[in-house]
């Protein structure tokens, strides 16, 4: 049974995607040891593929339960292929958490939700610009009136199929960078490739719920520490601050309005 997740900011059209995917043919229930909900359906059509319906999240860092349930899903069970559905009348502030979603090394369709309003609105979103900048498919849909939903899914089916290899975004620059790359390195033979980009990150960050299920050696972090420290002097910053701030660098540049 292949499994594709819908993931993406509250409000942006998730739910509404995911009825028009499924239909009738849902099963509501909650997380387990969460009263956070959890709706997962049989895509139409498609007896052997199912859509798991993830919270509405604003980002993958564990502030919340909903951002708990979202990130255990992603990298512990790792579904086949992932569909960020994104607000395109506030493309801007959905595209962090897109950043987000591809240091996962998920196969991944971002579509842009709402797009005849964006049109009504006199704008045009360049989505061959974001696929290039993103490195991932881009698409356009309206779930409201139920035009592009079923292409988004089967275009997430066949990328599920050829499990690309995934090119992580250069989001950040610099000396970030380098300290990633230098992380990446000393924790790839405990973590495996999979999700590397993010894992690095959180160790950046020193999210401590993640690098405690990572199970690293103590002298790999305190080798990396020393990395991480060199670039808060440089930065003068703390790292999640960092990280936020450079990650949202590729969003000015990643799309337009004409």
């Amino acid at each position: 049974m292949m499994k594709i997740a819908l993931a993406g900011n509250p409000n942006s059209g998730k739910t509404t995607l995911f009825n028009d995917l499924t239909g009738s043919s849902q099963y509501v229930g909650n997380w387990p040891g969460v009263t956070v909900e959890k709706k997962e359906g049989q895509l139409r059509a498609h007896e052997d593929v199912t859509i798991q319906d993830l919270p509405g999240i604003y980002s993958l860092s564990p502030y919340s339960m909903e951002e708990v349930v979202a990130r255990q899903y992603l990298v512990n069970e790792r579904p086949d292929a992932l569909i960020n559905i994104v607000d395109g009348t506030n493309i801007e502030r959905n595209l962090y958490l897109t950043t987000q979603l591809l240091e996962l090394d998920i196969p991944m369709v971002l579509a842009i939700n709402m797009i005849d309003l964006v049109k009504k609105n006199g704008d045009e979103i360049d989505l061959k610009g974001l696929e290039k900048e993103l490195g991932c498919k881009v698409m356009s849909l309206s779930a409201l009136r139920s035009e592009g939903s079923m292409e988004v899914a089967e275009a997430a089916i066949q990328l599920a199929k050829m499990r690309p290899s995934i090119k992580n975004p250069h989001v950040f620059t610099g000396s970030v960078e380098h300290a990633l790359a230098h992380i990446e390195e000393s924790i790839e033979s405990t973590v495996g490739h999979a999700g590397l980009r993010w894992a690095a990150v959180k160790v950046f960050e020193r999210d401590e719920k993640a690098i405690q299920e990572m199970h690293l050696d103590p002298a790999i972090l305190d080798h990396v520490e020393s990395h991480i420290i060199d670039c808060e002097k440089e930065m003068d910053d703390d790292a999640e601050s960092i990280i936020t701030g450079q990650g949202m660098i590729i969003l000015p540049r990643s799309f337009k309005l004409v």
